[in-house]
């Protein structure tokens, strides 16, 4: 199993993961938070494209996650999976699209991929997070949530792989001209995560399998990509350069679990 992204940030956000079993590739996007033609783009980027996505799975109804996935999901016939909340919200339960529904900690396969969805404060109608596995490896995701739960902590122990949302610095967000509606959204606990508790969650975590840690979903007018780094470093006891930074415009390429 391996993963790419294709951005990540509050611009837009979309995660490709592949696995094989035999002769079979499955392909999902996770998110599609762009338009249809920089999806397109940023596909043929990671030297994949539209019409061999087997799945478009999506986090939540904000606009930076959801894009234009109803609208390619429409024209490509690649089957939507989200939240009843989410579809509520986005307007998936009434659009021409095969809708499936996703339910917390209920396991759905989609080919060789085990989706894992679970539950995130986040404020969104009914957002969810995942964790992917292919049987041998886990994926684990975790973006646009306030603040940590055990039950964060449980299924995210054990993975092989973490992209861990590190949205933005304390003091870089205190410090911004954002008014104080906007900041206190943020750093609310149904906002994003900041660095320190990024950390903290990371700590939280069984990590004895853990190979790669990208920290994802930055800001880029309250966060810098070193301030990520050092934070997560910290707990890993490794150099800052051994964590990944997805960035908005070019994501990261393509990581083995």
């Amino acid at each position: 199993m391996r993963f790419s992204s294709l951005g990540s940030g509050s611009e837009g956000n979309a995660l490709l993961v592949e696995a094989r079993e035999g002769a079979t590739t499955t392909r999902l996007l996770l998110d599609c938070g762009f338009s249809a033609k920089e999806v397109e783009r940023r596909l043929a980027r990671a030297g994949a494209s539209l019409d061999v996505l087997d799945a478009i799975v999506i986090t939540h109804e904000h606009g930076d996650h959801i894009g234009s996935a109803l609208t390619l999901a429409r024209k490509y016939s690649i089957p939507l999976y989200m939240s009843w909340g989410t579809a509520r919200a986005a307007g998936a339960d009434e659009a021409d699209v095969d809708l499936r529904v996703l339910w917390s900690d209920e396991p759905t396969a989609i080919g060789a991929i085990e989706a894992l969805p679970y539950t995130v404060p986040h404020d969104a109608r009914e957002p969810l997070q995942f964790v992917f596995s292919n049987g041998a490896r886990r994926l684990g995701v975790l973006t646009d949530v306030g603040t940590s739960t055990p039950h964060i902590s449980a299924v995210l122990s054990g993975c092989d792989a973490l992209v861990l949302e590190c949205n933005h610095d304390l003091a870089m967000l205190a410090a911004s001209r954002y008014p104080a509606s906007l900041k206190a959204r943020i750093g609310g606990t149904h906002g994003h995560l900041n660095n320190d508790m990024s950390a903290q969650i990371l700590e939280s975590l069984d990590r004895s399998r853990l190979r790669h840690i990208v920290a994802a979903h930055l800001s880029q007018q309250n966060n810098l990509p070193e301030l990520a780094r050092a934070a997560l470093a910290g707990v890993l006891c490794a150099a800052p350069t051994e964590v990944m930074v997805a960035s908005q415009e070019e994501g990261f390429d393509w990581l083995d679990c």
